[in-house]
């Protein structure tokens, strides 16, 4: 028996969703952007009732009991021991990104694999750094692969900093040990440096694979190596305004927050109250959510398999399926199944053309209701 109600809508009309209200009122089921249609858990709610009760919004910081809760929520679940001191509190990821664009010289160039998640694509030109973009490699049981040698070749070539993303969006890997340690070397060989977006790491939905920082793999590239992490994609608490780079390097450390330094604002202080309950409440909602993007996982793809010409492999992380669509004839899929009430991400903002991305992190009516009508876009 579930402790936690998954399964009843939440209607998100009239609360100002940016995922809801982009279709313009349009039947439109949105399925694109990674926020997830379930309530947070009870106890983050429980929390910040607590804190707007107390009346007082000042500027706040991350308290010991914080701190705390993340290093055993890390310890636990990564085998990852964080020392307090390497904690620098954001209000995002995404500004984080950018903003490590700075670290590098002007002429050097920021690395990253692609497809990816669009802000990757975008930071390095807003901080007028010049990018290169190293397609991951198809294995042949269709999952996505770094492909380490085009990588080295990058890093060789003025490559002075790589953005990993692990667990993958899009695509779903849960990159390997071996993997990680293969790039490791590479990274350390050219002496790159390292950003690396973990925001889905408590997202793994293979109970046999686990997520591996990369940082907690070798002190040497622990140095050169800034993690980003949040409880937003886990949690559902996106719209509070809460992450964290973890940085064990001093020098690096101290870079980093003059990078940021004057241009990112405090971060949202009901984001700390809601980090920490998630943190050290949310266990038990964690693992039932697990469960449930299992069987939606589970859903998507036995739909797939009737959908001719769709190429996709279920994703081993995070709560989003990718989908090749270059061999179904639609010359614009996504376009395609919004005509036909689906709202789905464009793979085109990820450089890759003729690909889709469905969010399937809502409640199953929802996702049935979905598929039905991707179904009906086939046939159309």
């Amino acid at each position: 028996m579930s402790a936690f109600d998954f399964d009843t809508p939440v209607d998100r009309t009239g609360t100002a969703s940016v995922k809801w209200d982009r279709y313009g009122g349009r039947d439109v089921l949105p399925l694109w952007v990674a926020d997830m249609d379930f309530a947070a858990p009870p106890a983050v709610g429980e929390a910040l009732a607590r804190r707007v009760r107390h009346g007082v919004f000042g500027y706040t910081h991350a308290g010991d009991s914080l701190v705390e809760a993340i290093r055993a929520h890390a310890r636990e679940r990564y085998g990852w021991e964080i020392d307090p001191r390497w904690f620098v509190y954001l209000p995002g990821a995404v500004p984080a990104l950018n903003a490590a664009a700075r670290l590098i010289g002007a002429d050097a160039r920021v690395v990253t694999t692609t497809p990816i998640y669009p802000p990757f694509l975008s930071a390095p030109g807003h901080m007028g750094r010049p990018s290169v973009r190293v397609p991951l490699a198809a294995g042949a049981d269709g999952y996505q692969r770094l492909d380490l040698d085009a990588l080295e070749d990058a890093f060789a070539d003025g490559g002075s900093l790589f953005f990993l993303c692990n667990p993958y969006n899009p695509g779903g890997r849960v990159f390997t040990q071996g993997e990680l340690e293969a790039l490791g070397e590479r990274v350390l060989r050219h002496d790159t440096l390292v950003v690396s977006d973990e925001l889905h790491a408590d997202l793994v939905l293979e109970p046999e694979h686990r997520h591996r920082p990369l940082a907690a793999l070798d002190p040497a590239l622990a140095a050169r190596t800034i993690t980003l992490l949040a409880p937003s994609k886990t949690f559902n608490l996106a719209g509070l305004g809460f992450a964290f780079a973890v940085i064990p390097d001093p020098g690096l450390r101290e870079r980093f927050r003059a990078a940021i330094d004057g241009i990112l604002p405090y971060v949202n202080l009901l984001g700390y109250t809601a980090a920490e309950a998630a943190y050290r409440h949310g266990g038990a909602w964690h693992a039932e959510l697990l469960a449930y993007l299992r069987a939606n996982r589970d859903r998507v793809t036995e739909a797939l398999a009737r959908f001719p010409g769709v190429r996709a492999v279920p994703p081993e992380g995070t709560y989003l399926y990718w989908m090749d669509m270059r061999a179904t004839g639609l010359e614009d899929p996504a376009r395609h199944f919004e005509s036909h009430g689906v709202g789905l991400s464009n793979g085109a903002d990820f450089g890759a053309p003729g690909f889709v991305r469905l969010n399937f992190a809502c409640p199953r009516v929802t996702l049935d209701a979905a598929l039905a009508r991707m179904a009906g876009a086939f046939n159309a």
